[in-house]
């Protein structure tokens, strides 16, 4: 009886094995061309929001518009020019960059808040941030009326950290089965800072001050009002630098320390940017609630979760999203204006609604 015998594997091959060819009919992408068809998309974003911050510059009660300009250097009315052209330097340009800035800013502290507590539910308004930058201010009124600017920002600032991480200690002190609860105990612990807030300037009668510390609104903004807001441009670059770690550092102590990398560091310089940004904003213009929830989550949706490549798409959403809101504030009840952060809130509330509602059925 005879044995077959197999035949032998065939000799093995030094070195890498070549890749497998591209499926029939298939066209390779080169290397970088992802990268570059995302500049491209981000370059045209940022066109859109350019034409959106021309719009919103020429947009107001009096007729300043690149026709009446025209028309004034046309009819040689050059004193009607001039003082067009003092409207824009003095009040429509201030107003549409304090937009912008404000706008990018607040959404990139939404992601970085995000990044650091791993959800996607919060922002610095549904954490008590924004509510105990609020506190700060009025500590600093109560008890000097004519601080500086610059002071009311300190104060407000470390209300502000102090706020943040007292909620990222409850967080810890508290057992979390749903990431449903994360933005609910933020939001409680706002509106128990906010109460407290409340009572204070009730009694001191600052409640109209308080008020306008509440909600955003851009229609005081004049030159010489904004320039504050410069700063959180480069709070915006730091964030964008380690974005990185702050994902690393929302995963946790002992993941961080493993990987080489200062968890306390990186979460206290998480914390001071956004409460740096909030105070800011806070200071300058007022509160913008949800701006930096419905942003992020916007922005993951459409690009993805890298956190390098999604800072920038979300300050260019953040700022065409607050932009688009302004316009419509402005001529919702011509000649009237509507707050922005009126605006902001009712349709950043749906869209938290929304988004909660698709986390449950999920």
């Amino acid at each position: 009886m005879s044995t077959v015998v197999p035949p032998a594997p065939p000799p093995a091959i030094a070195g890498p094995v070549p890749a497998a060819p591209p499926p029939e009919g298939s066209t390779p992408v080169p290397p970088g061309a992802s990268a570059r068809a995302n500049a491209r998309r981000l370059a045209a974003a940022g066109a859109l929001v350019l034409v959106l911050a021309v719009v919103s510059t020429f947009v107001g009660v009096l007729d300043v518009t690149p026709w009446s300009l025209w028309n004034q250097l046309a009819t040689g009315d050059l004193d009607g020019f001039r003082s067009s052209m003092e409207i824009i330097a003095v009040s429509r340009f201030p107003r549409t960059a304090s937009v912008v800035l404000a706008g990018l800013a607040l959404s990139v502290a939404g992601l970085i808040m995000q990044l650091m507590v791993r959800n996607k539910f919060v922002e610095p308004s549904t954490v008590g941030t924004v509510e105990s930058a609020q506190a700060g201010l009025l500590v600093v009124t109560l008890l000097l009326p004519s601080a500086p600017l610059l002071l009311k920002m300190g104060s407000a600032s470390v209300f502000a950290v102090a706020g943040t991480a007292l909620f990222l200690l409850v967080l810890q002190r508290i057992p979390l089965r749903s990431t449903l609860l994360v933005p609910l105990v933020g939001i409680m612990l706002g509106n128990v800072i906010a109460s407290v807030t409340t009572f204070f300037a009730y009694r001191f009668d600052l409640l109209q001050t308080l008020n306008a510390w509440m909600l955003g609104d851009f229609s005081g903004v004049l030159r010489g009002r904004y320039e504050l807001l410069w700063l959180v441009l480069a709070l915006t670059v730091v964030g964008y630098v380690a974005a990185d770690r702050f994902t690393v550092a929302g995963m946790g102590h002992e993941f961080t320390t493993n990987l080489g990398i200062d968890h306390r560091k990186v979460m206290a310089l998480g914390m001071t940017l956004v409460a740096l940004i909030s105070a800011v904003v806070v200071v300058t213009v007022g509160s913008i609630p949800f701006l930096g929830l419905v942003v992020p989550n916007l922005v993951s949706m459409l690009v993805g979760d890298n956190s390098r490549r999604t800072v920038p798409w979300v300050a260019v959403f953040g700022a065409g999203f607050v932009l688009a809101c302004d316009v419509v504030a402005r001529v919702i009840r011509y000649p009237y204006e509507v707050p922005v952060g009126t605006i902001v809130a009712v349709v950043g509330g749906a869209l938290f609604l929304t988004m909660l509602l698709r986390g449950r059925h999920r």
